[in-house]
């Protein structure tokens, strides 16, 4: 989530817990979305996860910032046959702040009712009455509440024992960095009435946040699959919105009427492009627009690949993406609208251009920048993200490798 405050180290497991992770089979996995980050669709680690807990925008002490991409994002899980949820960034110490807080997102919220609504405490000076009572008024409003955190910070801040008698915990402890498609269970946190534990930042390369559900408390809002009339699988809402309206309708379209202009995910059982090549497991998972049709095949815009229809799966029609994605009409041809700051971890170089023309100056490590869209230059092996500098030029940074795919850094 953002501004982690990763905690290494194990904590020894309790042996009640222990138990109760042993008896509960049904252990589902999924994501949790740090909103704009992670584009306009939802992006899973692998093909067997079932929810994702989207970010709706944070508070900080008085001052919002939403995440653009939030509805978008719930209607892509709800398309993919995936329990959507929410989260808000939330830095607030007094019940005034609360309300503040809650009275601007909780008429924004796209997942349906009894799902759940977390708050991710883990910064600022929080109070455990400030706590308990918004986590009240979203039990009141009709959802179901949950603290998120890092067990070490909401000890020392909070009355986290009476907090934990009365709602969920879903607290993050993973060990390292390395890519994680499991939980290590050596490494989980150890207290009372924990239903999720994120245990690790790095999903998939590149960063995804993974998540385990102990207690099945991602089906909260879902009653359930069905097979829709096109043979897809389909979540079953207690209440809907426009978000799930939007997914469901993706959900049910045809890949034959597939279109140019429609959002579509490369699956992760795909294995080969229409040409005959091997598709990069880089590739597997991620969402892209279809520029071109040809029969049953189609042409994914920025990676210039056809592939067949049988190998993709539709997260938005063509009237979906349009009315979802931020105009870039005042971006450098080819630059993907996306706002947000990234943090370098070493020395990177200003361009003029998507790695050609240098200006011979620097980012270093620790400084911020803000950006406002992005493009992928697969000959030089980089995605650069797009600024427009003092001189009203703009100006592009590498932010990640493509092959192998890793950051250069870390964004929010």
């Amino acid at each position: 989530m953002r501004f982690k405050k990763y905690f290494l180290g194990a904590l020894a497991f309790a042996s009640a817990f222990l138990f109760a992770v042993n008896v509960y089979a049904d252990r589902s996995q999924g994501v949790d979305l740090a909103g704009d980050y992670q584009g306009q669709t939802a992006v899973f680690g692998q093909a067997s996860d079932k929810f994702a807990i989207i970010q709706i925008g944070g508070y900080y002490n008085g001052s919002f910032h939403t995440q653009k991409y939030y509805q978008s994002q719930v209607a892509s899980t709800i398309a993919q046959g995936k329990r959507a949820h929410t989260y808000i960034f939330s830095e607030f110490s007094t019940r005034a702040q609360a309300d503040q807080m809650l009275d601007y997102y909780l008429p924004k919220i796209q997942t349906p009712k009894n799902s759940i609504v977390a708050l991710d405490v883990e910064s600022g000076t929080p109070s455990t009455d400030a706590v308990m009572y918004a986590l009240n008024r979203i039990k009141q409003a009709g959802y179901t509440p949950a603290l998120y955190g890092y067990l070490n910070f909401l000890k020392a801040h909070l009355d986290l024992s009476t907090i934990a008698d009365s709602y969920p915990l879903w607290l993050a402890e993973y060990p390292d960095y390395q890519v994680r498609t499991t939980p290590d269970y050596n490494y989980f946190p150890s207290y009372k009435n924990i239903h999720m534990v994120q245990f690790t930042s790095t999903y998939k390369a590149g960063g995804l946040d993974g998540d385990i559900d102990l207690l099945n408390i991602t089906k909260n809002g879902y009653n359930g699959t069905t097979t829709n009339n096109v043979g897809a699988t389909t979540v079953k809402t207690n209440s809907t919105t426009t978000a799930i309206k939007q997914g469901q309708t993706a959900n049910a379209t045809s890949k034959s009427n597939i279109a140019v202009g429609y959002t579509v995910k490369v699956n992760f059982s795909a294995s080969k492009w229409s040409n005959g090549y091997s598709i990069p497991s880089w590739v597997k998972g991620k969402s892209y627009k279809v520029q071109q049709i040809s029969g049953s095949k189609v042409l994914l815009a920025g990676i210039l690949s056809w592939i067949d229809k049988s190998n993709v799966e539709i997260l938005q029609t063509a009237k979906q993406a349009t009315s979802t994605s931020t105009s870039s009409s005042a971006l450098p041809s080819g630059v993907h609208a996306q706002s947000g700051t990234f943090t370098p971890n070493q020395r990177l170089m200003v361009w003029h251009g998507a790695g050609v023309s240098p200006t011979y100056k620097y980012y270093y490590a620790g400084e911020s920048i803000k950006y406002v869209g992005y493009i992928d230059n697969y000959a030089a092996g980089y995605r650069y993200i797009v600024y427009k500098g003092a001189s009203g030029n703009w100006c592009y940074v590498a932010d990640r490798h493509l092959r192998p795919n890793y950051m250069l850094g870390y964004a929010r």
